[in-house]
């Protein structure tokens, strides 16, 4: 039948063709069947909606009067006149036709009344009435169930997502989106589920998860083009720009934001024209064009005053502010900056800037106490905002969106030689999210980080720890021992970062890095241990506390320079942790336990992915051999699955030890897993993730983990390396032994086996793996590729 075909073009997001379908079935019936003729025009009215042609729907629903004989149409009808009117910001009509179809609707249960709903929450929603709308998505959705409506239960869900968008609920909006995916699945609806999914993305972007929400939106824009969907197009492009702008590809955000612009401007969305020129004058500002952000800023504020939503005037007018600030003119960035910041209708996002900026121009000013705080009204702002955020993942991600703020602060106090409130500060950032999900904070925002005893934590390790902070103007260094605390100065963030990726890869090389002519290990030495270097004793334990790039370096592999050039392994016992706080966290323990080993893994390869691991049978003989039998609990081949380390009380052991491969989730890292063998015929059973690791509490002194990735290989503004090493430190673990890069086979058959017999001597697990690594430095594995993947991430 003619209507399905182009109902199903429609759903399948062939848009222009469904629209061509229908049009043609309306001139078809247009003189025999008036019913039918009408069902093809308002198909037809749907489709072209979906473009984004919103002044082309209103044509179509209006060239012909409505037959008599159809009491319902009107409320079809309705439902799309409204909504054009709404995207084209026409207000009054809006409300006044879908007010009138909602009286309909409560005489008559008619089948276009979800519609109607969904269109009134739409009007709510752009008039700021954040309840209603809320109310109004939430009775389409019942209407959607009642009536076995799964494309418009999608809607309804989908508009949730996105009012919880607007309220700054980002994880709740992931929630609600991926529900609306599910049901647009069921639908066959592919032009719902591109809407979605850049939904998700976005919010993922408004988490701090940049690298996932590129990845959705680039996606979503392809499709979206491909289906001549040019509303969604432009909106994919503007969050496409916003990504690349945080990345400072600031040519590539020019040229997304400049085709959605171009886009929004020819299908008449005002909204999305006001929110591409925002996003323009925040570019120009950032590239330092003034100009034309004053240009970019006022064009914005215009529409915003046109459509009554206060809010949206803010960031242009924060914009301008901002340029004042540029140009000298204290007195009227000051002005703004407070008018912002005050204004009851101010978003979350847009208050903790407009109090960061204040605080930059005090500090600009030298007006330190009133940056104090302002500093501080900022971050309890952000920490406000972020007390909604439940989600691990998003906990993690979302503190990536108040970076600047903590590093612009580090950087206020750093400069008024605040070296230890600098410091409190600085591990705030990096230990919050941990130490709420151990309980080791309170819950709620505080005025300031709780008192941070550094020298006590130092002399309780019985070592010098070292503490990086990655700054986007400058980095900083403490060396802190049981006397005293010390602050140094380091390059850029960027500049620190591009000389560990040019190391990186020099290690991944088959030529020994001390044998080649790459200067990057010997740089990296200089810039981030020699400044210390006075509070590093010969032969002396370090602990490590890194911040971005440094995440994913093994300090042990850095070049000393001198008549004999040699490792910094040679020098010194190293171990990473993720906090101050975390190491003067207390552990559980019950003072000297039995020693005893839980020892899993030479598994059933579960898919052609993750092979037979060939030595790894070997490897679980060597570890089991330190062990009597009666203080060991093995589990190996079909029995190495996820259920058995969860169902053996994991708590009771002082070692755990698993062979097998490993994964490191970039995206989602507490997705990250041990591979095991599966426990049934369910596609991820065999996989022991991070997230199911961290909910079992664990006395153990030592994880170790020989596996490929076992670390984590994202690295979280403020959180460290987070992966399976973290998920076990997490659980209680003391000290975790896991992978920064895929080690070999071989090599690591020896290294485990030469660590556990440092372990029988007596020596702590750092020494042990120490010793086991020099011992493969000076034998047939010199090369850093195959000693140097495994850390010791240690919690106590």
């Amino acid at each position: 039948m003619a209507f399905e075909q182009a109902n199903r073009a429609f759903l399948h997001g062939k848009l222009k063709e469904a629209g061509d379908q229908a049009g043609r079935g309306y001139n078809r019936f247009r003189s025999s069947d008036p019913e039918w003729a009408w069902k093809f025009r308002i198909l037809e009215a749907r489709s072209t909606l979906a473009q984004g042609l919103f002044e082309s729907v209103l044509k179509l629903l209006k060239s012909q009067p409505l037959p008599s004989d159809q009491p319902d149409l009107p409320i079809a009808v309705g439902a799309l006149v409204g909504l054009a009117n709404v995207h084209l910001q026409n207000f009054p009509e809006a409300e006044h036709t879908l007010n009138d179809a909602l009286s309909a609707c409560n005489v008559s249960a008619n089948a276009s009344c979800g519609d109607v709903f969904i269109a009134r929450g739409l009007l709510a929603t752009e008039q700021n009435q954040s309840a209603l709308a809320e109310d109004l998505y939430r009775r389409g959705l019942a209407f959607a169930r009642s009536h076995n409506d799964p494309y418009l239960e999608s809607t309804s869900l989908l508009n949730l997502g996105n009012e919880s968008l607007e309220q700054g609920h980002f994880d709740e909006a992931i929630d609600r989106s991926e529900s609306a995916y599910e049901a647009a699945k069921l639908a066959d609806a592919k032009i719902l589920e591109l809407v979605i999914q850049g939904n998700i993305g976005w919010a993922y972007y408004r988490l701090g998860d940049s690298e996932k929400a590129l990845k959705l939106a680039l996606e979503s824009e392809k499709a979206a083009g491909e289906l001549e969907d040019f509303f969604d197009q432009e909106n994919e492009l503007t969050n496409i720009g916003y990504v690349h702008m945080d990345a400072r590809h600031f040519d590539l955000a020019e040229q997304s934001f400049q085709k959605g612009l171009k886009i929004a401007e020819e299908i008449k969305a005002q909204r999305d024209t006001y929110n591409a020129l925002r996003v323009l004058a925040r570019l120009a500002l950032q590239v330092g064009d003034l100009d034309q952000a004053i240009r970019r800023a006022e064009e914005a504020l215009s529409i915003a005053r046109k459509s009554t939503r206060h809010p949206d005037e803010l960031y242009p007018i924060l914009v301008e502010g901002q340029v004042a600030a540029r140009r000298g003119d204290a007195s009227g960035a000051e002005r703004v900056f407070l008018a912002v910041e005050r204004d009851p209708s101010c978003p979350t996002f847009l208050k903790w800037e407009a109090q960061h900026s204040l605080a930059r121009l005090y500090e600009e000013q030298e007006r330190r106490e009133d940056a104090e705080r302002e500093y501080r009204a900022a971050l309890a702002t952000f920490e406000a905002a972020r007390e909604d955020v439940r989600h691990e993942d998003s906990h993690l991600s979302f503190l990536t969106n108040g970076v600047r703020i903590y590093d612009d602060y580090i950087h206020f106090l750093a400069a008024g030689r605040e070296t230890n409130e600098a410091l409190r500060w600085a591990d705030h950032s990096r230990a919050r999210t941990l130490a709420e999900g151990l309980g080791l904070l309170p819950q709620g925002v505080s005025a300031g980080p709780p008192t941070l005893h550094a020298q006590e934590i130092a002399r309780r390790a019985k070592g010098t720890i070292l503490f990086y902070w990655l700054g986007e103007r400058q980095s900083y260094l403490w060396a802190i021992t049981a006397r005293s605390t010390a602050l140094f100065p380091l390059p850029s963030g960027a500049d620190i970062d591009a000389e560990v990726q040019q190391y990186r890869e020099a290690l991944a090389g088959p030529q020994d890095v001390l044998e080649s002519t790459d200067q990057s290990g010997s740089s990296l030495y200089r810039m981030l241990i020699a400044p210390a270097q006075a509070f590093l004793p010969k032969a002396g334990k370090v602990l490590i506390i890194p911040d971005g790039p440094l995440n994913n370096l093994n300090f042990e592999t850095l070049l000393v320079s001198g008549p004999k050039p040699h490792y910094w392994i040679e020098d010194v016992t190293t171990s990473t942790a993720s906090s101050l706080r975390m190491l003067a966290a207390p552990h559980a323990s019950d003072g000297k336990r039995e020693r005893n080993l839980l020892l899993i893994g030479n598994s059933v390869p579960p898919t052609e992915k993750y092979p037979q691991l060939p030595k790894a049978a070997a490897q679980m003989e060597d570890v089991a051999k330190h062990f009597s039998p009666g203080q060991e609990r093995i589990f190996s081949g079909a029995q190495a699955t996820p259920a058995v380390y969860l169902a053996n009380n994991p708590e009771e052991f002082s070692f755990i030890h698993f062979v097998a491969h490993g994964t490191a989730s970039r995206l989602s890292p507490l997705d990250s897993a041990i591979v095991l063998s599966k426990g049934s015929a369910e596609d991820d059973s065999y996989k022991l993730y991070a997230r199911d690791i961290i909910r079992h509490p664990l006395r153990a002194d030592l994880v170790a983990i020989s596996a490929c990735y076992g670390a984590g290989e994202r690295s979280y503004a403020g959180e460290g390396l987070v992966g399976l090493s973290w998920a076990f430190l997490g659980a209680g673990a003391h000290n975790v032994i896991a992978a920064l890069w895929e080690a070999t086979d071989a090599s690591t058959e020896q290294l485990m086996a030469d660590f556990y017999d440092e372990l029988d001597k007596g020596a702590a697990p750092d020494a042990a793996l120490r010793a086991a690594k020099l011992s493969l430095l000076r034998g047939r594995f010199h090369n850093p590729f195959y000693w140097a993947p495994f850390q010791l991430y240690t919690g106590s």
